[in-house]
This record gives C-alpha cells, sequence and structure tokens, in this order.
C-alpha cells in the first residue's frame, strides 16, 4: 500500500497550513496569555440578532431555504449594499448567501478559474487568498504591498503582473492584517486597468463598516470598486456579518454579482453547503434592518483602542503604520534584528502576549508583526505595557 501522504491531491499537499492557527495552538490551555491575535470581535453579537436567532428556534424554523438565500435576507442586503456602497443588485438574481465570505471567495474562484489562470492579489494578505486560488486550480501572483506607500496597492504595480493569462485581480480593503484603505485615485486607475485587461475583480470589503476618519474616531469614507464606471458587471462584491456585527459565530456572508456569475457560484453553493443555516440568516436580517446603533457603538470602541496603541508604539519607538480601517495594526519591528517569527516567539514566552508573525500572510509580512486591537481596552493597556518591557529589554 502506498503512503496515505501520497494519496493526498497535489494542489494540497502543496499549500501550507493556516500560519494563524499554526502559531496559536501554541497560546493553547495557557491561561496567562493576552492575545492580540485573533481577528475576532470580542463583543458579543447584540441581544436584539441574539434574540432573532432564538425566536427563530422557537418558532421552529429550522428548515432548508433557497440555495439563494433566504428571499427576505436577500431584499435586505439589496438595499443595504445600494445604501453602504452605492450599487443596486437584483435580490432575485444576483445576491448570494453563503457560509461565511469564506465559503463565497472559494466558489468565487472554482466558478472562473480553469488550470493555469492567474489571479492578481495583494500582500500582505488574509491566510486564505493564495490557497483558495492554488485549490481551484489557479496560480496565485502576489503583489507586496510597502509600509512606504502605506500598504495602498499602486496601479502601476497591477498593470506590471498582468500577463495574457490574468483573469482575476482580488482586492481586500480595508486590509487584514495592515488596516490600509486604498486611496481613491488608486482604485480609480485600477478599475481602468480591469476594464482594459478584461479582468473580473473580487473586492472582499468584509471591514468596510470599520473605517476611521483623519482624527481616528469619526467614520471615514469608504469606496467600493464595483460602484465605479462600468466595474458592477466584472466585479464580485464580497461581504458578511462576522466583523461589523461580532457575528463570527452565525458563519454568514454574501456575495453580490452579475446573474452569470451568481449563478455559477450557486451551482457550487448548492452541491457544497446547499444553503446557510435559517436561523444565521433570519438573525442577519435583523442585523441589516436594526443593527447600525451597535455597529457604530463597536466601530468607535475599537477606534479608541486603535488610538492607544498608535500612542503607545510611538512612545516605545517602535514604527507602526496608522490603519485607516478594520482592528489591526502592523508594527514594524526589523530594527530589533529579530524575525517576526522570532519575535512573536520570544513575545510570547517572555511576557505572555501573542502577536501573529508578519509572515503568516505572506512573504511581504517580513519584519512586522499583527496585533489585533479587538480586545477590551484594559487587557489591551496591559498587553502593550508588556510589550514596551519586552522592546525595553530588546533595545538595551
Amino acid at each position: 500500500m502506498k503512503p496515505l501522504e501520497d494519496r493526498i491531491a497535489k494542489q494540497v499537499a502543496s499549500i501550507p497550513r493556516s500560519g494563524i492557527r499554526d502559531f496559536f495552538e501554541l497560546v493553547q490551555g495557557r491561561d496567562d496569555v493576552i492575545s492580540l491575535g485573533v481577528g475576532e470581535p470580542d463583543f458579543a453579537a447584540p441581544w436584539h440578532i441574539r434574540e432573532a436567532a432564538i425566536f427563530a428556534l422557537e418558532k421552529g424554523q429550522t428548515s432548508y431555504t433557497s440555495n439563494l438565500g433566504l428571499p427576505s435576507l436577500r431584499e435586505s442586503i439589496s438595499k443595504y449594499v445600494t445604501k453602504k456602497f452605492d450599487v443596486k443588485y437584483d435580490p432575485k438574481t444576483e445576491v448570494l448567501v453563503t457560509v461565511g465570505v469564506s465559503e463565497a471567495l472559494d466558489i468565487a474562484c472554482r466558478a472562473l478559474l480553469d488550470p493555469g489562470d492567474e489571479v492578481i492579489y495583494h500582500e500582505p494578505c488574509y491566510v486564505s487568498y493564495s490557497p483558495s486560488i492554488v485549490m481551484a486550480y489557479g496560480k496565485s501572483v502576489a503583489i507586496q504591498t510597502k509600509l512606504e506607500d502605506k500598504f495602498a496597492l499602486l496601479a502601476s504595480d497591477v498593470e506590471a503582473a498582468i500577463t495574457d493569462r490574468t483573469k482575476i485581480l482580488l482586492l481586500n480593503f480595508p486590509t487584514n492584517p495592515t488596516g490600509a484603505v486604498e486611496p481613491i485615485e488608486e482604485l480609480e486607475k485600477i478599475a481602468k486597468l480591469a476594464i482594459k485587461h478584461d479582468l473580473i475583480v473580487i473586492s472582499d470589503e468584509i471591514y468596510s463598516e470599520l473605517i476611521y476618519g483623519e482624527n481616528g474616531i469619526d467614520v471615514g469614507e469608504h469606496t467600493s470598486i464595483a460602484s465605479l464606471p462600468g466595474m458592477k458587471e466584472r466585479t464580485i462584491l464580497l461581504h458578511g456579518f462576522s466583523k461589523a456585527y461580532a457575528m463570527t459565530g452565525f458563519r454568514l456572508g454574501y456575495s453580490c454579482a452579475p446573474h452569470v456569475l451568481t449563478e455559477a457560484m450557486m451551482k457550487i453553493h448548492q452541491y457544497s453547503m446547499l444553503c446557510a443555516p435559517i436561523m444565521s440568516q433570519l438573525a442577519a436580517v435583523e442585523a441589516l434592518e436594526n443593527g447600525d446603533a451597535e455597529v457604530e457603538r463597536m466601530r468607535k470602541a475599537y477606534a479608541q483602542r486603535r488610538n492607544l496603541l498608535l500612542r503607545k508604539f510611538r512612545k516605545m519607538e517602535v514604527p507602526c503604520f496608522s490603519p485607516g480601517g478594520a482592528f489591526y495594526a502592523f508594527p514594524d519591528i526589523r530594527q530589533f534584528g529579530l524575525s517576526s517569527m522570532e519575535f512573536a516567539h520570544r513575545l510570547l514566552e517572555e511576557e505572555s502576549v501573542a502577536v501573529v508573525p508578519g509572515t503568516a500572510f505572506g512573504p511581504a509580512g517580513e519584519g512586522c508583526v499583527r496585533c489585533c486591537y479587538a480586545t477590551a481596552y484594559d487587557e489591551l493597556e496591559i498587553a502593550l505595557e508588556k510589550i514596551g518591557n519586552f522592546v525595553s529589554r530588546l533595545k538595551s
């Protein structure tokens, strides 16, 4: 009998395990650790949203739904996206409810990619982008974004990466792990490139409610590439409920795209997932209809934590890009002569604070670590004091 390792599909064997999960297996079972690692809100989902799920169970609403999702939820999504992103989608044919945004990304790649098709994306990036491309038999083409460019994706770099095999451009703004937002002037140039080269754009905008203005507190501006001229008909807009509504465990996302693309994605969805859980979908209707005040309350709390973190890193003399969105900071630790993995391991062992090595987000992340500030303010203060102690020792 051949070794079982030889039976694993090549495209699966070739992809790494999640660098985030690998690192945090070291944290499991340790009660003394303050985690600035996992990108999950520390808030519970607002009570009225949880109550909608409870009420659904009490009424016996435990059935399958349409493969596309509940009509009432798709209507709510269409209204919300029109208001939020200034793009209108037909709830009957252009909206698909998925099991988290991760599923939406997976089925978008599988619906579009033939073997050898290329997907351009920007690094540092969320850990699943390249694996999702590879598992769909595509070729991932990473563009390194840089601190000196505020981790923005430059249209000139996109143009240089385009070949005759390029089929998809994958965007994520605000970005995990850097918190970067894309300047509108670059976004407009990128949109023109997508039209010129006939590219499909997948735009992951899961953090788009968590935007910070110039003072770090007021709401900042977010523009979806789908709203730019000529882009709706070539864009798959991905969004969901995990981050802004603190609904990670509900596992609910959605895609908005032209009917032909939505239909192709739905085929994969109906044979693999069938539908998202009805209780989660009913809770999501409540979130979209009545959740704005809670989203803003949580965003303001993140903004205060963001500003605390930036002040403390400045005091430590550790360069840290000022994130315009999401709930992550990406401090530059190169001055200490340690790799990001070494820095994170030593910080964990010496100060019991967990951060994520930048290399978990691709080679472009080396020299930085990701600190998630979706952590209670008092815990964050303690963690930053411990990081300050660690940094002082490294400097001495």
